[in-house]
């Protein structure tokens, strides 16, 4: 026996449309409008951890990227390009802010161009406080759901996402916005 539940906004703004509209197909709504609300409130909630932390979103991706790679913690600029989904000249000027503040060594050739970029041990220190933080704060906001769950949320959402992606044109590199769903 299946738990009645109350209309929430979503149901309403649903409910809304099919009264208004008949004809027109509204079971998008239910998931399209729960997850861009969902998505927002991640959002919000990632930029204010992440303010109190002391890193933004673009550092974060970066230093999170160089850390992943593994030791010794160094990638080529193409290489971060492909793995931030980001342009170039992003990737420049997120290698040039933390370089500025200490957090990574880029490597020049004479010529001045950039080789490759690699963690400092201020900026490994940084990314493994504000990783663990982080990741331990996001746990809390799914803990509500059951570990049956959030396994069958992530495997319905890569669905979704492997679904979204055959459909839909993938924005390039200099196209696509910054990652703020990465660590």
């Amino acid at each position: 026996m299946t738990r009645q539940r109350k209309p929430d906004g979503v149901d309403r703004i649903q409910l809304a449309w099919t009264r208004e509209r008949p004809a027109t197909p509204v079971e998008s709504i239910g998931v399209i409008t729960r997850i861009w609300r969902a998505g927002k409130l991640l959002a919000d909630d990632r930029r204010r951890t992440l303010a109190r932390l002391g890193i933004d979103a673009a550092t974060l991706d970066l230093l999170s990227t160089l850390r992943r790679h593994g030791a010794p913690y160094r990638m080529t600029p193409a290489e971060l390009r492909e793995a931030c989904l980001v342009s170039a000249g992003a990737i420049s000027q997120r290698v040039t802010r933390a370089e500025t503040s200490g957090l990574v060594r880029a490597h020049r050739s004479s010529g001045g161009r950039t080789g490759a970029v690699e963690l400092t041990a201020e900026g490994h220190a940084l990314i493994e406080g504000s990783v663990d933080e982080l990741l331990r704060h996001e746990q809390t906001l799914v803990e509500h759901l059951t570990p049956a769950q959030r396994e069958q949320l992530t495997e319905l959402l890569r669905v979704l996402l492997d679904g979204l992606i055959a459909r839909l044109a993938e924005p390039g590199p200099a196209d696509a916005p910054p990652d703020p769903g990465s660590v």
